[in-house]
């Protein structure tokens, strides 16, 4: 005498029906939570929006190609981590819109470069990067140290990063305009790289 089992192996439309029923209750189990969830994601423990200084940075990063040639994500294996540093947590790019992940490494990963090297050090290795690494072959970025920092549209960033979940408050939007005066674009981009990674080292 055929089982049960037996028996829906053998019909077709049954085993599909019940296909879809057991799918769909697990689809569900996991999907219906995050509706009642705010964010599956929280920021590291410390962790701060960006500065308007350090946003105007990021914004050059991108502007500048950067993120074509270097990486901002330390996968969790021996050969990255002994290279790098910690790898990289989902909680440290929640304020990133959009991530700048990447995934090609033409320059090392700059997802720890924050606090490694001196601010001088990076005026002079954005200027002519082989003053202080012979054997790269990144660019010169001399026009940073000359084009002042856009402050023309910092308040609407931050008011639409704040839409996005950012949480920058109304005095710190305010006075966005006057943490940029008399800031160059090579000081916005420093900036943006000293804070790289900091915030994970800081809760270790």
């Amino acid at each position: 005498m055929e089982s049960f089992h037996q028996k829906i192996e053998k019909n077709t439309g049954l085993l599909i029906v019940l296909t879809i029923l057991v799918v769909s209750v697990g689809g569900l189990v996991q999907i219906v939570p995050l509706f009642f969830q705010k964010s599956t994601t929280r920021p590291v423990a410390g962790m701060m929006p960006y500065t308007p200084l350090q946003l105007s940075g990021r914004d050059i990063y991108i502007r500048e190609g950067c993120v074509g040639c270097h990486s901002q994500m330390i996968r969790p294996f021996r050969a990255e981590t002994e290279r790098y540093g910690h790898y990289s947590v989902a909680g440290e790019s929640v304020y990133d819109h959009p991530f700048l992940y990447g995934s090609k490494r033409t320059g090392p990963d700059l997802a720890r470069v924050g606090g490694r090297y001196s601010d001088d050090w990076h005026r002079t290795h954005l200027n002519h990067p082989q003053d202080v690494v012979p054997e790269s072959n990144m660019p010169s970025y001399p026009w940073l140290a000359k084009n002042p920092a856009d402050a023309s549209d910092i308040e609407t960033k931050m008011k639409v990063l704040r839409i996005e979940g950012v949480p920058y408050t109304d005095a710190e939007i305010v006075s966005a305009k006057n943490e940029l005066q008399g800031k160059t674009e090579l000081d916005a981009l420093i900036a943006y790289l000293q804070i790289l990674g900091t915030s994970l080292k800081e809760t270790r």
